[in-house]
């Protein structure tokens, strides 16, 4: 099963640009910027960076974070991404970005985009097609809400295909974001917002009615609710599941005891994807191997859990039909 998952053409629909730097890629930035005081030494940062609870997560999203300050350091995060897709069989990724934080953080927005565009370039050329998602972080508004919108429409970088919200969600009602996503609707970008990840099916009705999603990132809790599932698996809505993610933070306590089974019972499109794998521990190969193991699954399954991904994505249909066709040879020489 390793070595199948590992020949399936992947596409990733649920990642996020900070939160994929790697070892690699923080030490590179420790060592660029060391008035941050993120370790440099390789075995401290290793302590460092090992997941212990979700404020820690957070202690060293931001560590990383601060340490964004111009495109040469964006263009290291695209590119250390882009080699960990690559070396993982994925040919596609939608990657979430959030603008906002950067730019109030001090870096121009022209360096924001300088930087997207330079990774860019280096992932087409290790055979890995990024797009973009420039999300709003709900929890700094409406304000924050403008600003991702009118960035987004205004620069319209090369492989910007959605808009998102993500940020915590309890307590930031999605039905205030409705006009924001109206606009980049009407812009031609597609909708992705978090829900249900850390709050019940109501989050996830509220982002379906009120700001139309297409996909739902998470929506873990759809299980509670047999009338949004049902209403799921009628549009066809797809769902960006995390297991790993959703396990580390302790939304659910195992692979074993994750709702994806329920799921993909249920007829919902499921996908499965990182999230921010190295702060999770995770992988999207591992993702895989992880729910084919827990769900005793058979190659085929497992193929039609890549071939969701596929289909649910955003790109071109010529794209998809051939990435389509290149898993059933690869399940065909099974």
């Amino acid at each position: 099963m390793r070595s199948f998952v590992h020949a399936l053409p992947k596409v990733e629909l649920h990642v996020h640009l900070v939160g994929s730097a790697g070892i690699d890629t923080v030490l590179t930035l420790a060592r660029r910027h060391p008035e941050a005081g993120v370790p440099t030494d390789r075995a401290e940062l290793e302590r460092f960076y090992t997941f212990r609870d979700f404020d820690h997560f957070l202690k060293v999203y931001w560590a990383v974070q601060s340490m964004l300050k111009d495109r040469d350091d964006i263009h290291t995060l695209v590119v250390g991404l882009a080699t960990e897709l690559a070396r993982q069989n994925v040919r596609y990724a939608e990657v979430t970005v959030t603008p906002y934080n950067h730019i109030t953080d001090g870096m121009p927005g022209d360096e924001v985009l300088a930087g997207l565009t330079s990774g860019r370039e280096v992932a087409a050329g290790m055979g890995v097609e990024l797009a973009w998602c420039f999300d709003i972080p709900g929890e700094k508004g409406l304000e924050a809400a403008r600003d991702t919108l009118a960035f987004a429409l205004t620069e319209r970088p090369e492989g910007l295909v959605s808009f998102g919200l993500a940020g915590p969600e309890v307590g930031i009602g999605r039905a205030q974001f409705a006009p924001f996503f109206d606009a980049a609707r009407d812009a031609g970008l597609h909708c992705v917002p978090h829900a249900g990840e850390t709050s019940g099916p109501e989050t996830i009705w509220s982002a379906v009615r009120d700001l139309r999603a297409e996909r739902i990132g998470h929506g873990t809790s759809c299980v509670e609710d047999p009338a949004l599932v049902e209403h799921l698996v009628q549009k066809g809505i797809p769902l960006e599941v995390c297991p790993t993610s959703n396990v580390r933070t302790r939304q659910v306590a195992s692979i074993e005891a994750h709702p994806v089974r329920q799921m993909l019972d249920a007829g919902v499109v499921v996908t499965l994807n990182t999230d921010d794998p190295p702060f999770f521990r995770a992988t999207l190969e591992g993702e895989y191997l992880a729910v084919a193991s827990a769900l005793d699954l058979t190659h085929s399954e497992v193929a039609r859990l890549a071939e969701n991904a596929v289909l649910a994505s955003f790109l071109p249909n010529p794209r998809k039909t051939a990435l389509l066709e290149e898993i059933s040879s690869v399940l065909a020489a099974v």
